[in-house]
This record gives C-alpha cells, structure tokens and sequence, in this order.
C-alpha cells in the first residue's frame, strides 16, 4: 500500500499548468479514463486526467471486485491486459497453486487495492511521461466551465478542492469519462434520464416493470410506460469473514431502525422475490415462520440465509467478497428514488447523497447483526460477516465511491436499444455492426428504481433478460455537433440498451477506443465524427482488442485481425469462425458475393487458405460515421 501511495502522489505532482501542451484532457478518471490515456499515450499523446476524488480507478478500485462479464474472451485489449495483470499478481505473490490464485477466477476477481496497482502499473508503462494525473479536481457540469468556439471545446474550468482555487486546462481533444456525462452535458450534448416506454424501441423489460427474479414473468402493476426514473445506486462492499480482518460495523450517527424493519417478516415468513417463491403459500410462509423462530433456518424456496439474505457476495481472493445489492431482497444495499437526482445534480448535492447512502448502508448492516427483533441465529450468521479492515484504510475501511449505475445518457450519432444485444434470429448474432469498436456481453440487466411497494412481487425496475455476445458502434460514443468530444461512459442509448453497455468491461473496451479514435482526429485534423473507422479498427485489432466475437478463435492467432475485419463486413455470419474446416460450397458462393471475386469450393482446401484472396475485399472503402 505505501508503494501505491508513493506512486499515486508521483502522479498527482505534475507540474501545475494552464498550457496547452496536453493533446488530451480525460475528465474522469474511471477505467474508461484509464484506458482512453493509455491508448494515447502509447501513440505519443500527452494526456492529462482530471479526477475528482483523491483516487483513480472508479468502481474496481471501490469494491467492484467480481468483473461483470456475460462470455470471457468476448472483450479483450487494455481489458484483459488488467484481467491477465490481476493474475500475474496473485502468482507471484501467492504462488500458483495457492488459493488466492484459485479465488482470483482468471483474474476477473479482484481485491479492490489489487485494482490500483494493476491500473497504476498499466499508467507507468503506457508511455513514459505522457500520462498526468490531478486528483481533487472536481468539474462542474454547467455550460459557464467549459470555453467553446463554434462546435469545438477549447478549454474547461475546474476547482482545485485542495486549494480552492480555479484551473483551466486546454486540449485538442476532450473525453468525458464520467459516469454521469457532465462534461458532455456542459458542452451542449443533449441526453436522456429516465426510462423509455415500451412502444418507443419495442424492447423487452422497457418502462414500468414488476418482475420476477431471474427472468421474469411480468407481474400486477407492469403498464411498460416510460418515465423518469433511475436505477438505483449502493456501494460496493468489500466484506470478509476472517476474524484477524474483519471489521464490524458501529450503529451510524442517523440510524433509523424503521428503515430496515420490514426485514424482519421477510427473515421470519422467508419473503423473496425469486420466481421459486411464486407459489409459495401463506400456510407455507407461516410454517417457515414457526421453523425460523425455533432455531431452524429457513426453508423457503429461493430464501437465503444470514448475510446473504441482504447482499449477493462473490467471493475474491483473501477470504473477501464483492458484496453487491441482494437481487431476490425487497431491501438491501440498493436506495432506490433518492438517487434520481444525482445525474443532473451539483457536487454539494451528491455528496450529501453519498453520505446518506453510507449511513444507509452501514444502518442496514447494523440491524442485521444486532436489532433484537431478528432471530439470534441469524442475527449471528450476519455477524459472521464484517469490513475487511486492510481495505480503504484511510476512509474506516469502508468504499470511496458510490456505484452510480446509469447517470446521463447523452445523445450520440449512434443510439443502442436491447435489439442491439438480441439475436436477428434464434441462436444468430445480434445485428452486427460494420463501426464496431469492441465487442461485449452481458444480460440487460437494471436494478430498481422504487422502493417497497405493498402487494408487488419485486421492486419497480429490476430485471435481467438474456442477451447474446454483440458488437458496439463507434457512434455510441460520438457526439452530433461536438467536433473534439468523446464520451466512453455515458454511452448513447435507451436505458434498456445502456443497462448492457454500462459494464466496465465494455466501458474500458470503449475508453480504449476514445482514445485511438482522440490520436487519429488529432493527426489528421479531422473532426471525430470523420475520423475513419476501419483506421480505429486496425489500430485497435493491433492491441488485441475483439471487434466481433468468434467461440473458437483468439486474438493470438496469426489471421484474427483479418477475419475480424472480414466479419464485420458479412463474411463470417456464424459464432464460429472454422479457420481449419474445409470450404463448403454455401460459404464458396457468399464469400464469392462479397468479395466480386470467384471462389470455389474442392471439399479440401481450408477456408484458412482462401483467406489471402478476400484480403483486398477488406481494403475497400475507408468509412466514416458521415
């Protein structure tokens, strides 16, 4: 930890500068952040991050420790490059055999201070010297903090919250890499708060919606109408069960026992809202009741037990979990409708937010482990579980950062809905776009937006609905009439298509195209809406990052890159790419169609081999999103 310090503070003291030397300024600096700086970085870009709080690496190194991914391999670059870090680490710190490597998963789990060294090692080796980072820089999202000149951004103000002063920092290019799209919005991107109806995009789980964890059904007060909600906000905790580093929480200063005290019936009755406990009766629930207050535990079907029963935990290396919201829980971690403010909302609000939320949060805990109401045995099983004590040790041990789940969504050339992420067809790939810049999967998946509702089987807007490995458009992230302005994080879209993209996976994926994209505007002086996009795809496909997903191919075979290229103009329309099958006749006659050449099929030869022959159908045309 005092080497993080030491190297995080290295960072920090940059010389202070109104200049305009940085060829680009990152305001935030999240994983998208992270990964926009380095994609520069490594092209020779000066780039500056500005972050609010006194630490880089958003979520991850906040307690988001079990890496929210649908199919490993589907996103790769700066991506894995963190995941394979996080590895490394455990190997030789633990030794391969051990079991922190085991709980590590790959990689894709992770303790929160583990993240930090793993993105402060991918900072220090980008690019010496080319990355800056000022921490305590808060930017305010009005239009007066940002200097425009016809569509191009010039210059921002921030306040230096150690200082109190203000600060201008000029670029050619700016990237917003907040979760909640504040630069954007400051610059005049229009966005979207709040959930579109049903009937705008015919998309699934879209606008008022009761349902039944995991996948449905709908239930009574569903009506699919828009409004302006938005999902819920909790922390991340880092909890552990290991006595030598395990903090129990104290009772908070604005405790309010009435809060949490549903939780009692929901222990007792064993009240849940997976689609198991549908048909569970009051006879059933009042038999649960009479198991639970003899000393049993429960039974009902889909309930859990103890601390499980108010947080969902994965476990990580060291005995720790990620310890998220309990989605089969009417309360938990979660603080639906107090949050819908935050998106638009000024610092002094938020923060007044976020403490609420950690009062909240430890309140919720407090109860758990202690309020008399509750059965010992699961007051104790709660018990088991605390803080780990060596995490975040200057803020008692408890997360940075709220997990502000979808904040803005601002308006790009391209606009992502569910049918993005949803097979054309049983068992097909969703529609595949020749723009891509990463490919990536996860469920559609939000958290509520309501809290408890008396006669409701679930809080208003949780779901998660089944999606398949898709691609993402470079125009999520471009903006309308922003000539130098990214946006990776606050993405383009509906909420139920943004309910996918707003893994940080996806984010870090797009970060890394920002920036790529941020090097060719600049060296061609071209406007990021007419920066080419096959010139991204080639720059990204040479870091290894999957534009399109393949179930039997890896970025470290030698003709990826140009059967990446290739599928994204249609000639590889399957989920597996079969490099090493002979060429059969209906593949011979596409490949001919796309190509304008003539190709045949003998039964023999590997569509491998044939590969050299479309090689020139895939140097045609250097598009742009105009």
């Amino acid at each position: 930890m005092k080497k993080l310090t030491a190297f995080l503070l290295s960072l920090t003291i940059s010389l202070f500068s109104y200049s305009t030397d940085y060829d680009l300024v990152i305001v935030g600096g999240t994983p998208a952040g992270i990964t926009a700086a380095i994609a520069a970085a490594r092209e020779g870009k000066n780039c500056l991050i500005l972050e609010r709080t006194g630490y880089i690496g958003g979520l991850p190194v906040n307690g988001l420790g079990a890496t929210d991914i649908g199919t490993r391999g589907s996103t790769t670059g700066l991506f894995e490059k963190f995941v394979n870090l996080n590895k490394e680490y455990y190997i030789i710190r633990y030794g391969e055999k051990s079991s922190q490597v085991r709980d590590c998963s790959d990689g894709y789990h992770f303790e929160p201070h583990v993240a930090a060294m793993t993105f402060g090692h991918m900072i220090e080796t980008a690019g010496p010297g080319k990355i800056s980072i000022l921490t305590m820089r808060q930017f305010d999202s009005e239009q007066r903090y940002v200097k425009m000149k016809e569509k191009r951004i010039l210059s921002i103000r921030v306040l230096n919250r150690k200082t109190g002063e203000e600060e201008y920092y000029s670029a050619k290019m700016f990237i917003d890499a907040t979760y909640e799209g504040d630069l954007g919005a400051a610059a005049g991107v229009p966005y979207r708060l709040g959930r579109e109806g049903a009937d705008e995009y015919d998309e699934p789980c879209a606008g008022r919606i009761y349902r039944w964890w995991k996948h449905g059904p709908d239930d009574e007060g569903t009506t699919y109408q828009g409004d302006n909600a938005v999902q819920a906000y909790n922390y991340r905790l880092c909890l552990t069960n290991q006595p030598e580093n395990r903090m129990l929480v104290a009772k908070p200063a604005k405790y309010d026992r009435e809060e949490f005290a549903s939780l009692v019936d929901d222990v007792l009755s064993g009240r849940n809202t997976d689609i198991a406990f549908r048909k569970a009766t009051p006879a059933e629930m009042e038999l649960n009741r009479e198991k639970v207050e003899s000393g049993e535990r429960t039974s009902a079907p889909g309930d859990a037990w103890g601390m499980a029963k108010l947080s969902s935990m994965t476990r990580l290396p060291n005995a720790k979990t990620d310890a998220n919201n309990q989605h089969l829980a009417f309360i938990s971690t979660d603080l639906p409708e107090e949050n819908w403010p935050w998106p638009t909302s000024g610092w002094d609000w938020r923060d007044r937010y976020a403490e609420r939320l950690k009062s909240y949060t430890l309140g919720l805990l407090w109860f758990a482990q202690n309020d008399e109401a509750l059965p010992r045995h699961f007051r104790e099983a709660c018990r088991e579980w605390g803080l780990a004590a060596n995490e975040y040790v200057d803020n008692g041990h408890f997360p940075r950062q709220v997990y502000v789940r979808e904040g803005r969504r601002l308006e790009g050339t391209y606009f992502f809905t569910a049918n993005d992420a949803l097979p054309v067809v049983k068992d097909s790939r969703p529609p595949v776009h020749p723009s891509s810049v990463t490919a990536s999967h996860y469920a559609l998946d939000s958290h509520a937006v309501r809290k408890r509702e008396t006669g409701r089987v679930h809080l208003d807007g949780f779901f998660s609905y089944p999606s398949a490995v898709y691609t993402v458009p470079y125009g999520v992230m471009v903006p309308k009439s922003v000539d130098n302005l990214l946006f990776p994080v606050p993405v383009s879209g509906s909420h139920v298509g943004f309910s996918t993209l707003r893994m940080e996976p996806c984010w870090m994926a797009l970060g890394e195209a920002a920036g790529v994209a941020a090097v060719l505007a600049i060296d061609n002086d071209v406007t990021v809406r007419d920066v080419s996009y096959n010139l991204i795809q080639q720059k990204l496909l040479r870091y290894g990052a999957t534009l399109i997903y393949f179930k039997d191919l890896r970025n470290t075979d030698p003709d990826f890159a140009l059967v990446q290229q290739l599928a994204l103009k249609g000639f590889f329309p399957e989920w597996d790419a079969d490099l090493d099958k002979p060429l059969d006749s209906a593949t011979a006659k596409l490949w001919s169609d796309l190509s304008g050449r003539k190709i045949e099929s003998d039964g023999k030869t590997k569509r491998r081999q044939v590969l050299p022959l479309l090689n020139h159908a895939n140097q045609k045309g250097e598009s742009t999103l105009k």
